[in-house]
């Protein structure tokens, strides 16, 4: 791991997932309270139709807003949006206002969507205010893009390889020394609040979100 000083307050989660995802997104999302104060970025590697199915399944077993992104929306705190199916999902400035972007540019590790194409985005936007979470998969994809996001001085939390399906993609990051910190996939929820707003008390606002009474169905 890299020597960590005084994370900077995170304004943006961008998420790297594959094998194992829909399970690892269920137990981070189910456990986030509805007015998560940044918004989170999703590359889950999957076909087209099964991103919009799965955005659906976690909007209704979620506190938090998910949908399948689309183009030009606005990126809000509180908002999950999963990159669709054969699409690479990006982030660009419109003003003042962070604005979602779709392309159908050339895959990346035979990918599309990539993560390292969001992270790059996210890298470039948001600079030492991005927080990058990769999670259960195989392959590289991340990889590139994690180095970027820590080039801004952005961040890199890591899913642990016990808590993991397949834990490659997680496990490259982990040996480039880019990841902050490598955690099961269940304190991850009180890891992003710790990051997204300082001084907040993660566990107090986890135990409100479960009192809110979700339903927190698993995804397989």
């Amino acid at each position: 791991m890299r020597p960590l000083g005084t994370p900077t307050k995170a304004d943006v989660v961008a998420v790297a997932v594959s094998t194992g995802g829909p399970s690892a997104l269920t137990t981070i999302l189910s456990a986030l309270p509805a007015d998560f104060p940044a918004p989170i970025l999703i590359v889950q590697h999957m076909p087209t139709t099964f991103t919009r199915l799965l955005a659906e399944r976690l909007d209704s077993q979620t506190p938090l807003s998910v949908v399948e992104a689309s183009d030009g929306e606005p990126v809000l705190a509180g908002r999950v949006y999963i990159a669709p199916g054969d699409a690479h999902l990006t982030v660009t400035r419109r003003g003042a206002q962070v604005v979602t972007a779709l392309g159908h540019g050339a895959p990346e590790h035979t990918r599309r969507p990539a993560a390292d194409v969001l992270f790059r985005s996210v890298a470039d936007v948001y600079q030492a205010h991005a927080l990058a979470l990769v999670l259960t998969g195989m392959g590289a994809d991340a990889l590139q893009g994690s180095q970027q996001i820590a080039s801004a001085g952005g961040r890199v939390v890591v899913q642990d390889e016990a808590t993991s399906t397949v834990w490659e993609m997680p496990r490259r990051v982990v040996e480039a020394g880019l990841a902050d910190v490598v955690l099961p996939v269940g304190e991850m929820p009180a890891e992003l609040l710790r990051r997204t707003h300082p001084g907040r008390r993660a566990s107090a606002e986890l135990a409100r979100s479960g009192r809110n009474g979700s339903s927190h169905g698993d995804l397989t």
